[in-house]
């Protein structure tokens, strides 16, 4: 009977790839990953986020006039595949526009993803605190998406990586920017030259990860951490805007980045694009058998 009375929050709204859901109790707002393909960023799912995200942003900057408990202080970020965060970029779009010569094409994805990254980096211009959750393997661009929260939160059964070093090119949606800042550039730099997966506990020990959660406890520890944080929220947004101005991520210096990315990826040669195969083909396994990616990575070394 409570679930039939429950009143639906305005951000609620039904998408194909995405589920949202609105914790009254909390002010937590859940924007749940759910691809119905491989989990990738397709454009579909882009373009979701985007409409979703813009719907935040109208919400946050009208008056609170629909009560407190509708009030949206926390922005989670989470996935509904098991065992998997985000795969990262539509490799199989990159490798046919990259043999393709279609640059004008390439920016068009690379700019729709930045757009996405860019309103989250900056809170989608509202008082709210965002936390992304990690449950499974995020991989170069579901890691980039993963980074642009002011807390993460992961289970120990996580992986995370750029292996895009792997195929010759480098994760430009926000990668080196967003590791930089919270940890330091040499790791940046490590991180994505190296093309290694870590596991939770190692980004933990760095700083990358700010919560260490038991496997299967990943929500509770978002609960136990918002309710931690409700007498010291006031003081938190504060320093998070003082961050923010103190080393802002623009959207200038995103798109300037995700423009190198662009050039790159068009000078990939077939040697490149072969091993970039491989991972359109490890996108699809993982989609069935998410254990698989590991020992394709190291194969791929």
């Amino acid at each position: 009977m409570q679930q039939l009375l429950r009143m639906q929050h305005p951000l609620e709204k039904d998408y194909s790839h995405l589920s949202v859901r609105f914790d009254s109790e909390r002010g937590a707002l859940w924007t749940l990953l759910d691809p119905k393909n491989i989990p990738c960023f397709n454009l579909d799912l882009l373009g979701q986020l985007r409409a979703h995200h813009d719907d935040i942003e109208s919400h946050g900057n009208r008056p609170v006039d629909i009560g407190h408990r509708q009030e949206v202080r926390y922005s989670i970020l989470a996935s509904l595949t098991p065992g998997i965060f985000n795969l990262g970029g539509q490799l199989a779009l990159f490798r046919e526009l990259i043999r393709n010569g279609n640059r004008e094409a390439l920016l068009h994805y690379a700019t729709k993803c930045i757009d996405v990254i860019n309103q989250r980096v900056h809170h989608f211009d509202s008082p709210l605190a965002t936390i992304t959750l990690l449950q499974g393997d995020a991989l170069g661009g579901g890691f980039e998406a993963a980074l642009t929260s002011d807390i993460i939160i992961a289970e120990r059964r996580s992986q995370m990586g750029f292996p895009e070093i792997l195929f010759n090119l480098f994760p430009g949606m926000g990668a080196y920017s967003l590791v930089a800042r919270k940890v330091n550039p040499k790791f940046a730099e490590k991180m994505i030259l190296g093309g290694k997966m870590y596991s939770a506990e190692e980004l933990y020990e760095v700083g990358l990860i700010d919560i260490l959660a038991e496997d299967g406890k990943g929500v509770e520890a978002v609960n136990e951490y918002i309710r931690k944080q409700e007498r010291r929220s006031n003081g938190f947004l504060a320093l998070q805007k003082a961050r923010h101005r103190y080393n802002p991520v623009t959207l200038q210096e995103l798109m300037d980045i995700t423009t190198v990315w662009v050039d790159a990826a068009l000078k990939l040669n077939e040697k490149d694009l072969k091993v970039m195969d491989r991972f359109v083909r490890s996108q699809e396994k993982l989609f069935l058998q998410p254990q698989v990616l590991q020992p394709l990575v190291s194969s791929a070394a």
